[in-house]
């Protein structure tokens, strides 16, 4: 997506406490066509959110009233709440491997490390509103279509997942687009880099494997022992289920 091209630019809030790392972020994003707006605190984008959607925040983790990790979390619950959908980036200092895995387990689309290259930015802005844009093209005019599989419910529309027993699960922009991809392609080994999709794979990039894990831990009785989404050595996954939709 160009937004550059767009007549109405995309949104996006920029939670970070220090201005001249801000006033970087905020003028990179302004020179390729995006609406940016600056929140110092947490607390002070977490009002912002309750009065609008953006299609995407960018959050430091290193913030003084809230952890970011916990930010991310409450940005989830929030979106959940309202019935809205925005992508999650992470723009922080913190380069361990750990912080990553964390911040995308807690529902973020991607992780960037400071010091950072205005043109990756970008780019990863630009891949977390297309697959965004993908979530909602795929809504119909009509009710969208459900699909079940194993007991399982999944809306597609609202990237809600409804376990056997009834219980809800809010399911980030990447997870939801992570599952319909199996859901479309069923009892299929689809490699890891058509399941990124945007770009192409380094050896050391995981972030598929650890959205794979989280759709475990929520699908499967036993995640180290899974059912539905089995790992195929050398080749890729597998959505090993029978799917309908309704």
């Amino acid at each position: 997506m160009n937004a550059a091209a767009c007549a109405s630019p995309a949104t996006i809030y920029l939670v970070e406490d220090e201005p001249e790392i801000a006033r970087i972020v905020v003028r990179v994003l302004d020179d390729f066509g995006f609406a940016a707006e600056w929140f110092r605190t947490g607390a002070e984008l977490l009002r912002g959110l309750r009065s609008r959607t953006p299609e995407l925040c960018i959050v430091d983790l290193g913030l003084p009233d809230i952890d970011g990790m916990e930010l991310v979390r409450e940005i989830r619950k929030q979106q959940v709440a309202q019935g809205g959908q925005c992508g999650i980036l992470i723009l922080t200092g913190r380069g361990y491997t750990a912080d990553r895995v964390m911040g995308l387990e807690l529902g973020a689309d991607d992780y960037i490390v400071k010091p950072f290259e205005p043109r990756e930015l970008i780019a990863r802005i630009r891949s977390i509103l297309r697959r965004c844009d993908k979530q909602t093209d795929k809504a119909p005019a009509t009710a969208p279509s459900v699909a079940e599989f194993s007991g399982w419910r999944f809306d597609p529309g609202t990237n809600a997942l409804y376990a056997p027993n009834a219980e809800e699960f809010s399911l980030s922009t990447a997870e939801a687009q992570l599952l319909s991809l199996f859901l479309e392609r069923p009892n299929r080994i689809l490699t890891r880099e058509q399941l990124l999709g945007e770009r192409g794979v380094s050896p050391f990039d995981r972030s598929i494997d650890v959205r794979i894990s989280r759709l475990r831990r929520k699908l499967e009785a036993d995640p180290h022992n899974p059912k539905i989404i089995k790992t195929v050595y050398g080749a890729g996954y597998l959505f090993s289920t029978t799917v309908t939709w309704e």
